[in-house]
Order: structure tokens, then sequence, then C-alpha cells
């Protein structure tokens, strides 16, 4: 999840720039809310919570990956 975003193809003029503004924008929200899993996760005593926490930290990096992915998709075709 350490993987930084390249803001640098961000023009008004590119048709894919309000495509990737919302991909960045769901990717930092995904990071909030891993950081938030974590943060119950880490608090977390009963069994149950706990693996109700790792699930929703394994969907939410998948998701990450995928936003992720999509952003570099769309910068490969500028």
């Amino acid at each position: 999840m350490a993987q930084s975003v390249k803001r640098s193809g961000l023009r008004r003029g590119d048709p894919n720039h309000q495509a990737r503004r919302e991909l960045l924008d769901s990717l930092s929200h995904t990071r909030a809310l891993i950081s938030q899993a974590y943060g119950g996760f880490n608090t977390a005593s009963d069994s149950d919570l706990i693996e109700s926490y790792v699930f929703e930290i394994n969907a939410l990096q998948a998701r990450y990956n995928y936003l992720l992915r999509r952003v570099k998709e769309l910068e490969g075709t500028t």
C-alpha cells in the first residue's frame, strides 16, 4: 500500500481528467478506510470482531489494488 500515485498527468483538457480525479478520490477514501479498519483491528479483543476486521482489511486492500490498477491504465492511455 506504500505505492504512490503520480498526479502529473491530470490536466483539465484531458478527456480522462474527470475519471482519474474520481479514481484518485476513491483511492484516498479507501486508504482512510483501511487505516480505520487497522485501528479497529488493533483495539479489538473479541475473536469474531478480529476476524471481521481481517475480512474488511482484505476487501479494502483488494479495492485499493483495483483502483490503483485503473489509475495506471488511464495514465497509460494519455
